[in-house]
């Protein structure tokens, strides 16, 4: 019997699904959960692909762990949340080649890719899509610097670590470039608001169709002191 699951590492719990799966070949859920637990601890925060093989006979239970989502491991290396929702725009991180390396190491079993290269190559591309600069630089330019032979020496030594002082670059670089991200979304809104503060005047200043005035009709008037002065008149031209 094998049952595949998708789980946090190390935080799978009792549910009614796993229970149906279970309950015919007569093991405990318990005795399961604690061993996918123990096998996907280094995975904590993270969901992971997990095939649980059961021998009806022997009871014997089996577990296999694929390792996360490239996109997840990512994110754990640097610490981040979520990628970027405008990742040609906005960058949420700034990760080394180092630290490249080492999640394709990790990655290799449960890739197509032909060698070390190709892998690397495969995780700098989904760095693109999250919004994550390799560095410091877009993952488009670094992927033409793995085919130029650029990283050739870390790629071929499998070099995991990095020091201090790269760490250290890298880190001030990001911070850096977030702090003028952060100042452009801050002017962007407030020209957003501007624009729809002076719609909203000038909307409120146009009359409504049918409430146009119209021009006064012009009459004349003649008053009676008017009248009374012309009188005169009329009565000497009868006299004549």
């Amino acid at each position: 019997m094998q049952i595949k699951l998708l789980t946090e590492g190390g935080n799978l719990t009792p549910g009614p699904a796993l229970s149906q799966k279970l309950g015919p070949v007569g093991i405990s859920m318990g005795v399961v959960i604690q061993k996918v637990n123990d096998a996907t601890k280094e995975y904590k925060g993270m969901k992971v692909p997990v095939e649980i093989d059961i021998n009806a006979d022997t009871k014997a239970i089996t577990v296999r762990v694929s390792s996360p989502p490239v996109s997840g491991l990512l994110k754990k290396e640097l610490g981040i949340e979520k990628g970027s929702g405008l990742h040609k725009k906005t960058n949420v991180g700034n990760i080394s080649v180092e630290q490249i390396i080492s999640i394709a190491k990790t990655k290799m079993p449960d890739m197509l890719a032909k060698d070390m290269k190709a892998a690397v190559k495969t995780i700098v591309g989904t760095c693109g899509s999250l919004g994550i600069l390799v560095e410091n630089k877009n993952a488009t330019e670094v992927q033409e610097e793995i085919n130029a032979g650029k990283y050739d020496k870390e790629i071929k030594s499998e070099r995991t670590k990095m020091s201090d002082e790269k760490k250290a670059a890298l880190s001030k670089f990001f911070s850096e470039l977030k702090s003028k991200q952060e100042a452009t979304l801050k002017q962007e809104q407030a020209a957003a608001e501007a624009a729809k503060a002076a719609a909203e005047a000038a909307a409120a200043a146009t009359p409504t169709a049918g409430t146009a005035a119209t021009p006064a009709a012009a009459t004349t008037t003649v008053t009676p002191a008017k009248e009374e002065a012309k009188a005169p008149e009329k009565k000497e031209a009868k006299k004549k």
